[in-house]
């Protein structure tokens, strides 16, 4: 007898066959996702561990973005196979397995909640009496979103008129964050922060409030946010000041394209970061500057009154400002271990090469040590380093050398060897001094968000752009090193900032502001 002839001649039974069949199938796949998926998971955590022990910031943010794109899709199509297969189960019954649920944080208790009870019937639908009694509630939470609210506010100024002397009185007309503008400082704010922040194009922004009832086209947007800019400007201008009083400062730059005639060129971003936290010191700001090229007499301006510490790479445009001549004070380099680390960590990922593995591993545990000691005094971070570092450092020292000698000079292990040998002293200057750190990550995390920002937007309108786009970095990378909320902070400065005395300007900075209305911070 064939196989065909098991079969049973009723269609109906054959129908929930093939259910059943198409049932078991969709479980299996989603049995299979599942066990993809917490491979890959794992490989994520695996990853993770391995890259914070202080890679660089540009290995390990492309390697974790990459990563984490992929188990969100591997998610949803897990999520997606279970449904699926959940769906076909509930035709005809079959044994499934059971997926491994994501662990579920609470909802946040502030947030405010709306109960929506869901009436009982007046009898017993057992016996039908009336006589019901409250036992309890099961209460099933679901995280909902209410979509923004447009609206105008009118601000009305009575006139009176005295009866007596036939005077006219009128309260005074109130200040408005921008000339020539009907935005509210929170609009303002939202705007700013989304081309930004966000990095959403006018344009893109334009759609999507057009779509939510208001027509606001890309020209009266742009017009907003160059008058914004010009609001705020006093806070820029109190920044730039806070950074280069500091005795040491993060320096680094990243390419910007900018709109030339039917083409783009390449314009630079600036950023010099004070961030003092990392030997217990307070208030960290960011300050950013535009440039059409990278020409050296850029930083050298930036810079015309700053002398200190500068934590940088090898950028040749800044020796002039190490330069024991140099007008205005001198400027002490300090290298950057991520950097020197970096063209080891390429070697030994891509050709293997063994001693760029070891340089790697080596430079590892220096940074281990960086980890327990920061957030600690200058005098005790000094200590640890004199006690524990160096011994390392001079051990490096001693086999990068001696490696060296082994190699020919056209060996691009060789010319790892040699970016951090001479800059030797640049490198270790961190041991003679507990304000110093070992890497320039302070800054380059700063000029990520301009990484992020050129998939978005793509290019920069004009120089004047260029200069706009720093000073609101500016001010947005400052709010975040303080923890405060980028656009609450906006929009309460920009409500305030036109009745705000100039020798008080600092109260609006981020590490001094307290908002002066609620209103405007929610």
């Amino acid at each position: 007898m064939g196989a065909d002839d098991s079969l049973p001649d009723d269609v109906t039974t054959l129908q929930a066959m093939l259910r059943a069949e198409r049932a078991a199938r969709l479980a299996a796949e989603a049995e299979a996702q599942a066990g993809t998926l917490l491979i890959e998971k794992l490989k994520l955590t695996i990853k993770k561990l391995r890259h914070e022990q202080f890679g660089q910031s540009s290995e390990r943010g492309a390697l974790l973005d990459q990563l984490e794109l992929q188990l969100a899709d591997l998610e949803e199509n897990a999520a997606q196979a279970d449904t699926a297969a959940q769906l076909a189960a509930e035709k005809i019954a079959v044994p499934s397995f059971q997926r491994r649920k994501p662990a579920r944080r609470p909802l946040p208790e502030y947030l405010p909640r709306e109960r929506i009870v869901y009436p009982m019937p007046a009898t017993c639908p057992c016996c039908g009496d009336n006589r019901l009694r409250k036992l309890g509630e099961d209460v099933t939470e679901m995280l909902e979103f209410v979509p923004r609210q447009w609206k105008v506010i009118q601000h009305v100024r009575e006139k009176f008129v005295c009866r007596a002397c036939e005077a006219i009185t009128q309260p005074p007309a109130p200040s408005h964050p921008i000339a020539r503008g009907r935005a509210g400082p929170k609009l303002l704010a939202h705007i700013l922060f989304a081309k930004y922040g966000l990095h959403l194009p006018l344009n893109r922004q334009s759609d999507v409030y057009q779509r939510e009832g208001v027509d606001l086209d890309v020209s009266t947007l742009a017009d907003w946010v160059g008058a914004s800019a010009a609001t705020l400007m006093p806070l820029v201008d109190a920044i730039r000041s806070h950074v280069f009083a500091a005795e040491r400062i993060h320096a680094d730059d990243t390419t910007v394209p900018v709109l030339a005639k039917g083409k783009t060129r390449t314009g630079r971003l600036w950023t010099y970061v004070r961030d003092d936290r990392p030997f217990a010191g307070p208030d960290p700001p960011a300050m950013f500057f535009y440039s059409p090229d990278r020409g050296g007499a850029h930083p050298e301006r930036h810079l015309a009154g700053y002398a200190g510490l500068m934590q940088a790479d090898a950028y040749a445009g800044f020796g002039k400002l190490y330069e024991a001549n140099r007008k205005g004070g001198l400027i002490v380099e300090a290298a950057c271990w991520a950097h020197g680390r970096r063209k080891f960590f390429d070697l030994a990922r891509l050709s293997k090469a063994p001693v760029a593995a070891e340089a790697v591993k080596r430079i590892d545990v220096l940074f281990a040590i960086e980890r327990e000691i920061n957030g600690l005094a200058p005098q005790e971070r000094l200590r640890v380093r004199q006690e524990r570092s160096r011994p390392l450092i001079v051990e490096l020292e001693a086999w990068l050398r001696e490696q060296r000698a082994k190699l020919s000079k056209n060996n691009d292990t060789a010319k790892a060897i040699n970016y951090c040998l001479s800059r030797w002293n640049a490198f270790t200057r961190f041991l003679d001094d507990g304000r110093l750190c070992m890497s320039n990550n302070a800054a380059e995390r700063e000029l990520r968000a301009v990484a992020v920002g050129r998939r978005n937007w793509t290019f920069a309108g004009s120089d004047e752009g260029g200069r706009r786009a720093a000073a609101i970095y500016t001010l947005i990378a400052t709010a975040k090193l303080n923890d405060i909320d980028p656009q609450a902070w906006l929009a309460d400065v920009l409500a305030r900032l036109p009745d705000h005395p100039a020798k008080r300007i600092h109260d609006l900075l981020p590490w001094n502001w307290r908002p002066q209305n609620i209103a405007y911070a929610a």
